[in-house]
């Protein structure tokens, strides 16, 4: 196994594989198979957000994966932004479309056009739905399993409101919905940017992403919220008649969760030098029993094995692992998996009336009580998220620096993810500045942190020299 600081690359290849999370051998170029403990474990993250998004007024549904190219050409920033990346359906069986269908990029141009059927009046607003789906992008850049590939599984909520105010509102509620689940849930911590003008989602009004790091300090997008304003309510003709019977456009925004993109995030950050570490309520398996004995205590052993088995599936995912080897091949086994609760049953174990009980966040062990096992497991359950979380951030929050130059930009990337500099601005003519960081640095720029009004006092931007009027942070990303 490759060592994780130092090679993190390696390292995530060889999990990739030896986890048995995807297979790579697919005949199509960005396009992976998702294997079965790797989908589990996604399948309990859709349904706590999914679970969160309902709790906030969401309702689901379920759009064609095909629309037509006149939808997907209706707002000019869209067209721009994801035409170049689709996948195109031209023919069915021995028969030419009359219009191309692009395989969904995103599904805004497919929802909208139902929207302003659906939309009528206040009674109609707001409007909250979101679908569980398949996307595809014709990325060029270099695909890496579920960090970066042509097809990929998400969230994506469509909302539609009365009031621009509304809209700005659901802004905020969706940051929390990320703290709520992809920090407090899953232990990734991140930092929420408004994106600069320039790196926008196409047709928005506004961007905002929440950016967490990899362990070798690169920057991965999760989920981003873009506040569409009336972009697409135009286009799309989606209007709802007001108290005053006036005619007037809906405001909208979108957000969408990349499920396999957060997996990897999953992967990397709690990860270590003995495989996945998965956080309690993602793991596929949360409890396995391992057996261990000598012939003459086989019987033994085994009954009181299945006997806890069955009174512990009553509430967990549990497993036991009968297989043939020793007890220490399973060992290794469970924890390149990142299973995280062994208990281990053995002769001196049945004379004790208790088990073993191993943690793999920490890997330490604690004789317990077999009529004590239900409680501690729940107290262990309680205790890895704490410590998951407690860890991530302990790390995540040592990765921001400052730099007043282009020369100690590049430094500090050596050895920070995120760096604060004085820019000029964050509207499209600071896209050049952007560039210039980009060239002599090959880092990014994320944007100003959302919420926080840094303004710099007598700074000059790294790139250009002028008075700097915004602090933003910089960072090289996937």
């Amino acid at each position: 196994m490759q060592i994780k600081k130092s090679d993190f690359s390696e390292w995530y290849n060889t999990i990739i594989k030896e986890a048995e999370l995807c297979d790579i051998r697919y005949g199509v170029k960005g396009f992976v198979v998702f294997m079965p403990w790797a989908v589990m474990s996604m399948n309990r993250m859709f349904d706590m957000y999914e679970c969160e998004l309902q709790k906030k007024g969401h309702v689901p549904a379920l759009f064609p994966a095909l629309i037509p190219e006149s939808y997907l050409t209706k707002e000019s920033e869209h067209v721009e932004g994801f035409v170049p990346e689709a996948f195109w359906v031209t023919s069915a069986g021995k028969n030419e479309l009359e219009e191309k269908l692009a395989m969904r990029p995103t599904s805004e141009t497919a929802m909208y056009s139902m929207y302003s059927l659906w939309i009528h009046g206040l009674k109609d607003l707001p409007l909250k739905i979101y679908q569980r789906c398949q996307v595809w992008r014709y990325e060029t850049k270099a695909t890496k399993p579920f960090i970066r590939s042509r097809e990929f599984y998400w969230i994506e909520a469509h909302d539609a409101f009365a009031t621009k105010e509304e809209a700005e509102a659901q802004v905020k509620e969706d940051m929390q919905m990320a703290e709520n689940i992809l920090h407090q849930e899953f232990g990734v911590p991140f930092h929420f940017f408004k994106r600069p003008q320039w790196d926008k989602f196409p047709g928005a009004v506004d961007t905002f992403g929440a950016d967490t790091l990899m362990p070798d300090r690169r920057t991965l997008q999760l989920p981003s919220t873009h506040l569409l304003g009336q972009h697409f309510a135009k286009p799309f003709d989606i209007k709802y008649m007001d108290e005053n019977e006036e005619e007037k456009y809906v405001w909208q925004t979108t957000y969408g969760p990349a499920i396999s993109r957060i997996y990897a995030a999953v992967i990397a950050v709690h990860g270590d030098d003995k495989g996945l570490v998965l956080p309690f309520d993602l793991a596929p398996i949360q409890i396995v029993i391992v057996p261990i004995y000598r012939k003459d205590s086989e019987k033994q052993v085994m009954k009181k094995c299945k006997e806890i088995q069955k009174k512990l599936s009553e509430k967990y995912f549990v497993k036991l692992d009968d297989s043939e080897g020793t007890p220490g091949s399973k060992y290794n086994h469970w924890e390149m998996k990142g299973l995280p609760i062994r208990v281990e049953i053995g002769p001196k174990d049945l004379e004790k009336k208790s088990v073993m009980l191993v943690r793999r966040d920490t890997l330490e062990k604690k004789q317990v009580k077999e009529d004590n096992l239900n409680d501690e497991i729940e107290k262990a359950r309680t205790e890895i998220k704490k410590n998951l979380v407690k860890k991530a951030d302990s790390w995540f929050n040592k990765q921001v620096s400052e730099a007043d130059s282009i020369k100690d930009l590049a430094k500090e990337l050596e050895k920070s993810g995120f760096i604060k500099v004085p820019f000029c601005t964050d509207e499209l003519e600071g896209k050049e500045c952007a560039e210039v960081v980009k060239n002599e640095t090959h880092a990014n720029v994320r944007g100003t942190l959302y919420g926080k009004n840094e303004k710099p006092k007598g700074k000059k931007c790294i790139a250009c020299g002028k008075t700097a009027n915004v602090y933003v942070y910089a960072a090289r990303q996937y």
